[in-house]
């Protein structure tokens, strides 16, 4: 009987990480909202970022205000690396990051680790 209830376990626990690592994950996005000739969007840390996808127009100043809740560490920091800015961000402080829209295309950011991911997509 024990044989039985620890084969159960391994089948759950792969099926658990088969789900995790490649099942599909809804994710949020928001549209940035434009105001007096700029855009901004905020984006909350807790255990991950939401929303993960922003989309900002092409060629209006955008500036993302990112809020970390999260104790953890990893979530400590805010990487671009396709612009060069890599900013801390203090716990239940917003630390405000100016993005270049200039280009059109997508951008990712991730967290210090590389653990946590984010997209821009300028339009």
């Amino acid at each position: 009987m024990i044989k039985w209830i620890v084969l159960f376990a391994e089948v759950a626990a792969i099926g658990f990480i088969l789900w995790w690592f490649f099942g599909q994950h809804t994710t949020e996005t928001a549209q940035a909202a434009v105001t007096n000739q700029s855009q901004s969007v905020d984006i909350e840390i807790n255990g991950g970022y939401s929303p993960e996808t922003v989309v900002l127009k092409q060629g209006i100043p955008a500036t993302l205000h990112f809020t970390r809740k999260d104790a953890s560490s990893c979530l400590d920091h805010v990487v671009f690396s396709d612009f060069g800015i890599n900013q801390e961000v203090p716990q239940n402080q917003t630390e405000t990051i100016q993005i270049d829209t200039s280009k059109p295309g997508e951008y990712q950011w991730a967290c210090g680790m590389d653990m946590f991911h984010g997209k821009v997509v300028i339009k």
